[in-house]
């Protein structure tokens, strides 16, 4: 399996590489700009020595001047130890050479005038750079005089030597240097990152409070910092959410659970009749009735949540299903001595047992609250690509400290109107469970109360 280096070795070594292609290459182009710089300069040099052979011999036009030739080269030439230099008459006679003067033979086999180019050789440890010519003389009839020179190039070759050597450790070192520079750098922008780890490795389920740091980190750094603060804030709200409706399960279903305990108890506590076995069942299977309702809400609040909530799509004509829930309700609303009024119609796509159990929550919530002698009024109308329901009702005001939580599960906001206290029925699911209804559809539900009663808003798009 390959091994994983972390970002610090990767960036460290990627950042040493890049160092070290553009130092090498920094390097080479240095080494052959300084022999090409010293292979004109030697050459320089030499076209220059040679110029000055040129000039002797091109003067000669008699015998008696070449005979002259040897002194003059070595007027020219002697003394010089980097130098050697030989000439050879027309008849082949070596007419000067000083101590230096061992050539190539091969030197001698491109004396053409318009073809002779400088080679280089090995002498032993010398090495020379060097020349051969024939130079004609003025002497009628006469063969030109060959002439070699050579110039030792040692300290040149001794120099790029060294050089490269220099240049090859500078090169590593650097290459280490850039290397550590790179991870100090990378260490320490990293830093925040760390902190980021340090950070997220503290937060625990009672420690959902903790924040990523965006204002000490770098840019690049601050969108992924804010991203997970914001995942941090869902996660938190999500854990404080689970646990009270941990909290609030817990105590729902203690109250009939304890009911049907005791009842239970009560009735084996000695020997009864058929009829009052059959009153304490009756009475069970009303709590039975509670917690099978209170676990189906439940689960369907379950599904909703986790997206399992899928609405089937058929037009509905809304004030056709608030007909039939006024129809549905009309007994109770006499009872109350409460009015139902409608107004309005309109068309959307969706799940028709959904759309109905939404508007009918809203419509019971409503008739729980009205004042008898009160009528609650249903107004459909379209607006845009939405159909907004609203169901008012002419009950006491909502605190607007408690408007923001009525949408939350078991929260209950009866204790909160300013009403004589009603035998208030249900687990506090019912306006979760349309929020979530109105969601599905891919709507918004909204509420707004005042001393002129309450209005839960439902906007469903229309297609």
């Amino acid at each position: 399996m390959m091994r994983r280096f972390s970002l610090t070795t990767r960036l460290t070594t990627l950042f040493a590489i890049v160092a070290s292609v553009a130092l090498a290459v920094l390097g080479g182009v240095t080494l052959i700009a300084l022999e090409w710089h010293f292979a004109a300069q030697d050459r320089d040099a030499l076209l220059g020595k040679l110029q000055v052979a040129r000039n002797l011999v091109s003067r000669i036009d008699s015998p008696v001047s070449l005979a002259a030739l040897p002194g003059q080269f070595q007027d020219a030439f002697g003394g010089q130890n980097d130098l050697a230099v030989a000439a050879f008459g027309p008849d082949g006679a070596t007419l000067y050479a000083n101590s230096g003067a061992r050539f190539l033979d091969a030197l001698f086999k491109q004396t053409v005038p318009s073809r002779s180019e400088p080679i280089t050789w090995q002498d032993g440890r010398r090495q020379l750079y060097g020349i051969a010519v024939a130079i004609p003389t003025q002497m009628p009839a006469s063969r030109p005089v060959r002439v070699a020179i050579a110039i030792e190039i040692n300290h040149h070759t001794d120099f790029m030597v060294k050089f490269r050597r220099a240049l090859g450790s500078y090169v590593v070192l650097a290459a280490l240097g850039c290397g550590l520079l790179g991870w100090l750098v990378v260490r320490h922008g990293l830093m925040p990152l760390y902190a980021m780890k340090e950070r997220a490795s503290s937060v625990t389920a009672g420690k959902l409070d903790l924040r990523m740091p965006i204002e000490s980190v770098p840019v690049e750094m601050a969108e992924l910092a804010a991203t997970l603060n914001q995942m941090l804030h869902r996660l938190e709200d999500a854990f404080r959410r689970l646990s009270e409706f941990s909290a609030n399960i817990a105590h729902e279903l203690r109250t009939p659970i304890s009911n049907l305990m005791t009842q239970t108890q009560v009735a084996l506590s000695q020997t009864r009749s058929g009829t009052e076995y059959r009153e304490v069942l009756a009475s069970n299977a009303e709590e039975f009735d509670r917690l099978a309702r209170m676990v189906s809400d439940m689960l369907f609040l379950a599904r909703a949540e986790q997206g399992m909530l899928l609405p089937s799509r058929e037009e509905i004509a809304l004030e056709q299903e608030v007909e039939a829930l006024f129809d549905f309700y009309e007994a109770l609303a006499e009872e109350k001595g409460v009015a139902l009024e409608l107004s309005g119609r309109g068309k959307i796509m969706g799940d028709r047992l959904m759309i109905r159990r939404a508007i009918s929550n809203l419509l019971s919530n409503a008739l729980r609250f009205t004042p008898a002698g009160q009528a609650i009024h249903i107004a459909i109308r379209p607006e845009r690509a939405r159909v907004i329901v609203a169901v008012h009702n002419p009950g006491p005001r909502i605190d607007p400290e408690v408007l923001p939580h009525i949408f939350e599960r078991f929260y209950r906001a009866e204790s909160n109107r300013s009403h004589t206290q009603q035998n208030v029925e249900g687990a506090g699911l019912g306006l979760a469970i349309t929020q979530a209804i109105v969601t599905s559809h891919g709507g918004e539900i909204s509420a707004q109360s005042s001393h002129d009663g309450t209005v839960f808003s439902i906007a469903v798009p229309c297609n």
